[in-house]
C-alpha cells in the first residue's frame, strides 16, 4: 500500500510538472530540438530541475534501503554498445518527429484527441516489438 502511495505521489508530481512547465506541448519540445532555427531552451531548464534533486537522491540513497522494502536496483552497466546507440537513435527520432516521449504521450490523451491515442498506440507497439529486436541484435556478431 505504501508503495502505491509513493507511485501515485511521484506520478502526480511528474504529471503536474509536465503540465506546468509546458512540456506536454509538442511545439516546445520540437523548439528545443531545433538548434539552428527558433531554439527554445526551456526543456534544458526542466531537465536541470529534474537532474539536481535526483543527483541528491542518488547520493543519499547509497547508504539507505527503499522505504517500501526490498533493495535499490544495481546501477546500469556503463559504456556504449549497439543496443544503446540504436535505442537512443530510435527514441530520438520518434521524440523529434512527434515532440512526445512516454510521459507526455500519456498526458496528451486528455487533450490531443485521436492523434495522441494513435501516437501512444504506436509507441506501445514499438515497446512490444523491442524485445524481439534486441534478441535479433544479440544473435548477430558485433561487426556485422
Amino acid at each position: 500500500m505504501l508503495r502505491m502511495f509513493f507511485a501515485l505521489t511521484a506520478g502526480s508530481l511528474f504529471g503536474a510538472g509536465l503540465m506546468l512547465s509546458g512540456m506536454t506541448d509538442t511545439a516546445k519540445v520540437q523548439g528545443f530540438l531545433d538548434l539552428f532555427g527558433a531554439w527554445d531552451p526551456t526543456l534544458a531548464f526542466v531537465m536541470g530541475g529534474a537532474l539536481l534533486p535526483m543527483a541528491l537522491a542518488w547520493r543519499l540513497a547509497k547508504s539507505r534501503a527503499p522505504l517500501t522494502g526490498g533493495s535499490f536496483p544495481a546501477p546500469p552497466q556503463a559504456g556504449l554498445d549497439r543496443r544503446l546507440i540504436l535505442g537512443a537513435l530510435l527514441f530520438g527520432a520518434g521524440w523529434g518527429m512527434a515532440g512526445l516521449c512516454p510521459g507526455p504521450a500519456i498526458a496528451s490523451l486528455s487533450y490531443n484527441g485521436w492523434q495522441g491515442a494513435l501516437f501512444l498506440a504506436a509507441m506501445i507497439c514499438g515497446m512490444i516489438a523491442a524485445p524481439g529486436l534486441i534478441r535479433h541484435l544479440d544473435r548477430r556478431p558485433a561487426n556485422a
